[in-house]
């Protein structure tokens, strides 16, 4: 038992805003009061105090989209789209996912975990306490199994909380180009068993768009992943607009990501059936896309708003969750204060997770204590950490 005191909660309600000078008492890894410290019930008068000098404290950030576990690198393509492929020339010439595919099918799985962590700790580095972390560059069963146990091992070896999600249905491999029929039957449906089978899954994921997968083929995998009783999300909308994320919506999707061509009725549907908004700026300007989200119109709408790297090695190599809350607010024209919801309430939201992202009794301590005198500051500056500790179930990491 501990009390965090002279602090200052950020956060809470408006995100933007800051209480006056708090504490919070922290019992058995969660939050068990926070308020006054004038006000600190007497279970906590002999608890150990620590002084956190009134620095700013947020819930810990939460990366709630991520691609982390993969071979290789593909910086060669990072070059070819300066010179002019786009993203479907370069995935139709055999690049793209596919050239991710085969370096981590040829990873063994203490080397994948070797390439993974570096990433990983840059974003701990930033005050995240839990992350999301996807398969989908195996496209067999064995690889996609293999990529999740390197994602639960991460999530042993670093003090963050790991969410697994399959995501078999993130490209057609070359050995399945004739039979789509029975890549999804075989591969994404049965390597799903499989995976759930171990206790490899959180979530279920697919890539709905004219270079994956259709909105039929995706019903298929929702319906297996809710007959497993597992929560599903969606990319959606990222090149065009297929109704994916209406398809999400009616499948009680937890998130649908991405969403530059959204539009009115996914819209709708999103806010109907609480579907999370989950904004991904590193991919929208590493493709150099022009097509914004449709942000006024969500907010507007109602609908929660997530941010997240999507760090991946192709389309969003991007492993600092601090900038890209500056992309949500610069590119996307998101508040500072929607910015900080976006990596915690919300991002907990996205993931299925109501016991963090906030700070209030009952709740998990995952906590970031900033080095600011206002949590815009977060969302403002550029290239620049002011974290000064993270917490992690209570305790200082």
């Amino acid at each position: 038992m501990q009390v965090l005191d002279n602090l200052r909660l950020a956060g809470q309600g408006d995100a933007s805003d800051l209480s006056e000078p708090s504490a919070i008492a922290i019992r058995d890894g969660l939050i068990a009061w926070t308020g006054d410290a004038s006000d600190l019930p007497a279970e906590f008068a002999a608890a150990a105090r620590r002084d956190l000098g009134g620095r700013v404290v947020t819930p810990g950030l939460i990366d709630c989209h991520t691609h982390v576990v993969f071979g290789g690198d593909r910086a060669r393509e990072f070059a070819m789209r300066l010179e002019g492929a786009s993203y479907e020339d370069i995935a139709r010439a055999g690049g793209g996912i596919l050239s991710s595919v085969r370096d981590t099918r040829a990873a063994a799985e203490d080397d994948l975990l070797a390439q993974a962590l570096p990433r990983v700790d840059a974003l701990l580095a930033e005050g995240v306490t839990t992350l999301e972390i996807k398969s989908g560059y195996g496209l067999e069963i064995e690889t996609e199994l293999k990529m999740l146990r390197v994602a639960r091992r991460i999530g042993q070896v670093r003090a963050v909380t790991v969410r697994t999600t399959w995501l078999a249905a993130h490209a057609l491999p070359p050995e399945y180009a004739q039979d789509r029929a029975a890549y999804l039957r075989e591969v994404v449906i049965g390597g799903m068993d499989r995976a759930h089978a171990e206790g490899l899954l959180d979530a279920v994921d697919g890539f709905c768009e004219g270079i994956a997968f259709s909105p039929e083929e995706i019903a298929q995998v929702f319906d297996h992943a809710a007959s497993l009783g597992l929560p599903v999300k969606l990319h959606a909308e990222q090149l065009s607009d297929l109704g994916g994320a209406a398809l999400a919506a009616r499948h009680g999707a937890i998130s649908a990501d991405h969403l530059e061509y959204l539009r009115g009725d996914g819209i709708a549907a999103m806010a109907a059936s609480g579907t999370v908004a989950v904004l991904l700026p590193g991919a929208f300007y590493t493709l150099h896309e022009t097509r914004l989200p449709p942000v006024a119109a969500l907010r507007k709408a109602g609908v929660p708003m997530a941010l997240a790297t999507d760090c991946n090695p192709g389309t969003s190599p991007l492993t600092s969750l601090l900038l890209a809350m500056n992309m949500g607010a610069t590119l996307f024209r998101m508040t500072p204060g929607e910015c900080l919801a976006g990596v915690t309430l919300n991002a907990a939201r996205a993931l299925g997770l109501p016991d963090r992202g906030a700070i209030a009794p009952g709740l998990r301590a995952d906590l970031a204590v900033w080095d600011i005198a206002h949590p815009a500051e977060l969302s403002y500056r550029i290239g620049f950490n002011p974290l000064h500790a993270r917490i992690v179930g209570g305790e200082f990491v």
